[in-house]
């Protein structure tokens, strides 16, 4: 029974609709790159945002809490995960990154495989993550698929927006897709051909099965990504590439990029500014891990921030199924780089907004979430210190209004083996 109890942790609640909520006394932070709001008030009602602000009215009869002066935060949108789609990296069946041996790619849609029930979710839920963009991984083609944004609410239903963008895959990250640059771009400027054969005569597109380059299937993904109403992500680190893909842009106007990665990017910060191509960064990427990222720096997202490039923080190969909780400290990490001699970070609330609003938007999402400005989803969170400090700790969590239990597995196994008593113990350790 026991067991059971622990296994269960994340279904001890199924929150059938969004609820309402006014949380008063707080130092307010509205996630927009605003500064904080001594003594703000926010006011939640049927899961969105109605108010919030220093001097914003209560309804009468709607619920309220006192957060005592404490920190008050939308909730932080994770800007680059894989979290609810693989469990263990290592265990084909729990591991729903990339769709080995299919003919499908650009039409992989990972919607249907995120599990609310991932022991990730809690985890990350318990540490101020309220939403997080899902993307799959990319196998045998620069396409990887259709990436989903999803909230970590307790409940059966984690998708808010399925097929919310497409993936992509260039440099040296496409190793499994070409292995060459030069084919990189045949292969995408062939995909978009083939996307406008596609749209010309749907009936009429010759599909060559599981051989073929861009199936009937992947060419339909395409198309919104063709015609700029789908934001394409593209994980790419070395500046040349940056370079190669904004020139590639200028043929393909209507694309709406988003860099992912982007460890040299200060070195093209201007150019990346100019085409108007955000980027969802890794913040702490300060030594290169490969080829592609020997211009790394702490300073890169200041310093693309500084250059006028709108930058969020993501997770990419960072254990981004598991770890996206790191982005508050990374962003901390910003902040303190300010503070370096020629050091380039963030302020506090430039930093806050790259792991809220700044995702939102890049994903097109900035209307719904990642700011308590009115209209959003009322994703808030109450903090015990400053949220972007290393020993601050989550006081509640609220999605769409409803207040989300914190108490994780983890927290249940260190409950039951601190001070365990005699007979206490499973066999297994008897001696």
């Amino acid at each position: 029974m026991k067991r059971l109890l622990l296994l269960s942790v994340a279904f001890l609640a199924t929150p059938a609709t969004a609820q309402s909520v006014a949380i008063t006394n707080a130092k307010l932070v509205i996630g927009d790159g605003s500064a904080p709001i001594e003594g703000g008030t926010v006011v939640v009602r049927d899961g969105r945002v109605i108010a919030a602000g220093k001097s914003v009215v209560v309804p009468a009869g709607m619920p309220s809490v006192d957060a005592g002066g404490k920190w008050v935060t939308p909730g932080i949108v994770a800007g680059f995960t894989r979290m609810g789609i693989v469990e263990s990296d290592g265990i084909e069946e729990t591991n729903d990154t990339a769709a080995r041996g299919s003919p499908f790619h650009a039409a992989i849609d990972v919607a249907p495989a995120v599990n609310p029930a991932t022991s990730s979710i809690p985890l990350n839920r318990a540490e101020g993550i309220t939403r997080a963009i899902v993307a799959p991984d990319n196998d045998g083609s620069i396409f990887a698929g259709l990436g989903a944004v999803i909230d970590l609410g307790v409940d059966r239903a984690p998708i808010t927006k399925a097929r919310a963008f497409q993936f992509m895959e260039y440099g040296g990250g496409g190793s499994r897709s070409g292995n060459s640059r030069p084919a990189m771009i045949a292969m995408f400027r062939n995909a978009l051909a083939q996307v406008k054969d596609y749209v010309r005569a749907p009936a009429a597109y010759g599909d060559q099965g599981k051989d073929a380059l861009l199936t009937r299937a992947d060419a339909a993904a395409l198309v919104p990504v063709a015609n700029g109403t789908m934001p394409l992500l593209i994980h790419v680190e070395r500046a040349s590439d940056m370079l190669a893909l904004i020139d590639l842009k200028r043929d393909y106007p209507a694309l709406k990029l988003v860099f992912v990665g982007a460890a040299e990017g200060w070195l093209v910060a201007s150019e990346i500014a100019a085409a108007g191509i955000p980027v969802i960064a890794s913040a702490l990427t300060d030594l290169p891990a490969t080829f592609d990222q020997l211009g790394s720096t702490q300073s890169n997202i200041g310093r693309m921030k500084a250059a006028g490039v709108r930058v969020g923080i993501g997770t990419i190969n960072d254990d981004e199924a598991r770890q996206a909780r790191l982005e508050k400290q990374y962003a901390g990490n910003l902040v303190a780089l300010t503070k370096l001699p020629g050091a380039t970070g963030l302020d506090w609330n430039a930093a806050f907004a790259a792991i809220t609003s700044v995702p939102a938007e890049v994903i097109g999402m900035g209307g719904e979430i990642g700011s308590l400005r009115t209209g959003r989803r009322g994703d808030v969170v109450i903090w015990d210190g400053d949220p972007l400090e290393l020993g601050t700790g989550v006081s509640a969590v609220y999605i769409d209004g409803i207040k989300q239990p914190l108490r994780t597995r983890q927290d249940a196994l260190r409950d039951r083996y601190m001070l365990p008593g005699e007979g206490a113990l499973p066999k297994a350790y008897e001696r």
